[in-house]
């Protein structure tokens, strides 16, 4: 059994969970019920797998938590697609690499499916073409020091950098940093857009194995030949055995627009940097206390007017795709959600004088769930010292008798680099003053 499926099954058993969760049941149909206008409840009809019968249930709140990546989305078919004679996949579909072995295989788009399946793949294909429209920045997943890449990135310090600091610096900064570790320009991947204007790519082998030649990076499919690619910068594949390859009207991502009752919420329909599972457990959080009276959420016009605000902000930033429709920033879409619960975490300020230790935590330490978890609804009398001992439990990944600290995360070369930007930053305003 894999680490975090044994996590979640003994979650689920800490806290008693087994007993309301029904296995081997699909959901046919959800819709309103008969007073949904006075009441805001649901009806939903549930197939039972195992014995085949069905029954209906009603029910004061229905979260869906099918996230993004259940249905696969197909991009629209190119010239020729249907006289190939090779073999076509989703990677939704994609298991292991079982079955690929010394074939030659175009893996289309840098996504971070596309990313991981192109590298596994590599090693025992014949040949892999990684197939981009218009690049990607990639990210380790192991940062500086051996810390994780969110470890850096989900902390108010950075944070603070991000928004503090003229973008120009931060976005210098972050494209040195990355350039260092290969040049993206060299191996065919630099985007035109800036860094945290797409989402990234998250792969620490990438480099490698297009360095070695297992992967060879092509721009956009023009057409399919009945055994090979073209692509629009004029080169083709001759003979290639497999290819793989919505604006949300709803409030922060989770009650649709369209609803009058805020009964019916949506969990997990994000693509955030970081992790989703605690967003997931903040969402889960919201809706809950929503819906048993403990906060209450902004009027439908408030709503609405966030929305829009929302998706003009994104269309400014983020490259045109059809997933940064849902893209969140991790630290500023969970503080969003808790302000609506009043679970906001203490601000390092705050605590300087009265907890200096958990003030510098709060400062640098990447922001894990718990420290959400100090006061609000369900607040957790364990939640400081959780948070005390998550450096720790960074480096006891791999040395169980490492100590940690939040400290680490200053000697990034990202920090450094920036650091750098500001004093050269500050002497020119001297000179200039004098």
């Amino acid at each position: 059994m894999s680490q975090p499926c044994n996590y979640l099954e003994e979650y689920a058993k800490h806290f008693k969970l087994a007993g309301h969760i029904k296995l081997y049941h699909k959901v046919l149909n959800i819709e309103r019920h008969s007073d949904y206008a006075k009441t805001g409840k649901w009806t939903v009809i549930v197939k039972d797998l195992k014995s085949g019968t069905q029954s209906t249930e009603v029910f004061d709140g229905v979260l869906l938590c099918t996230g993004h990546h259940t249905l696969p989305y197909w991009p629209k078919e190119w010239k020729g697609q249907r006289e190939f004679k090779g073999k076509m996949m989703h990677a939704h579909s994609y298991k292991d690499y079982k079955g690929f072995d010394d074939k030659v295989v175009a893996v289309v788009g840098i996504g971070n499916s596309g990313g991981d399946i192109a590298t596994e793949l590599s090693k025992v294909a014949k040949q892999v073409y990684l197939v981009t429209r218009s690049g990607s920045w990639v990210f380790n997943r192991v940062f500086d020091y051996g810390r994780p890449i969110d470890s850096f990135l989900n902390s108010r310090f950075y944070a603070w950098l991000r928004t503090g600091l003229p973008p120009a610096i931060m976005e210098k900064a972050m494209q040195d940093q990355l350039n260092k570790r290969f040049d993206h320009a060299l191996f065919g991947l630099k985007p035109k857009h800036a860094v945290f204007s797409a989402h990234p790519t998250i792969n620490d082998e990438l480099p490698n194995r297009i360095a070695s030649g297992t992967i060879r990076v092509k721009p956009q499919i023009e057409s399919f030949t009945e055994n090979g690619l073209r692509f629009v910068d004029g080169t083709a594949v001759e003979h290639v055995d497999t290819v793989h390859e919505n604006e949300l009207d709803a409030y922060q991502f989770m009650y649709p627009s369209v609803l009058d009752h805020t009964t019916l919420g949506l969990i997990g329909l994000i693509q955030p940097y970081g992790s989703i599972m605690p967003i997931a457990e903040m969402q889960a959080r919201v809706f809950c206390d929503v819906l048993s009276g403990g906060s209450k959420l902004p009027s439908k016009a408030e709503r609405a007017a966030h929305i829009k605000e929302t998706r003009e902000h994104m269309q400014q930033r983020y490259s045109a795709s059809r997933r940064h429709t849902i893209q969140v920033d991790y630290l500023l879409y969970m503080d969003q959600l808790a302000a609506l619960i009043n679970c906001l975490p203490p601000t390092w300020q705050s605590l300087l004088f009265s907890d200096p230790k958990l003030a510098f935590s709060t400062a640098f330490a990447p922001h894990a769930s718990y420290f959400y978890r100090q006061r609000g609804p369900h607040a957790w009398s364990g939640a400081r010292e959780a948070i005390m001992g998550i450096e720790d439990r960074i480096v006891q990944a791999t040395d169980a008798t490492a100590k940690g600290s939040a400290f680490n995360a200053l000697k990034s070369q990202a920090m450094q680099e920036i650091t750098m930007y500001i004093i050269f930053l500050v002497l020119l305003i001297l000179a200039l003053i004098h």
